[in-house]
């Protein structure tokens, strides 16, 4: 999409309803189809093809219903770690691995108040 930024709400409603209605009709669906699948009323699809105000969570749906929800990563990507944050993680990362710990055998023989045990067992 070539968005500018100078262009008004208004243009790029019309622009994002222009490109739904030729989604749609690409697939050959009837508004009222579209609608029926996105779970919303005809008159919403109306609405955001004329590019016309509406809730953004019907717009997630007609998007869902034509196959296009994987194109809102475009819209807002996600933003990225301040170099600060990204210092931050790398000194976190694990650099090597540690050696396996060795296993602690029990004493063969071991005293405790006199007394002689052998695997703690009293012999």
């Amino acid at each position: 999409m070539d968005t500018k930024i100078e262009m008004t709400d208004r243009q790029t409603l019309a622009r994002l309803g222009d490109r739904l209605a030729r989604h749609r009709l690409n697939l050959n669906l009837t508004q009222a189809q579209l609608a029926r699948e996105a779970g919303v009323a005809k008159r919403t699809v109306i609405r955001l093809e004329n590019g016309e105000s509406s809730q953004l969570a019907n717009l997630i749906r007609v998007f869902r219903a034509l196959g296009l929800l994987a194109h809102f990563d475009a819209l807002g990507p996600a933003p990225l770690d301040s170099p600060i944050d990204q210092l931050k993680s790398r000194a976190k990362e694990r650099k090597r691995a540690s050696p396996a710990a060795k296993k602690l055998e029990p004493s063969e023989t071991w005293a405790w108040g006199g007394d002689k045990h052998k695997n703690g067992k009293k012999s």
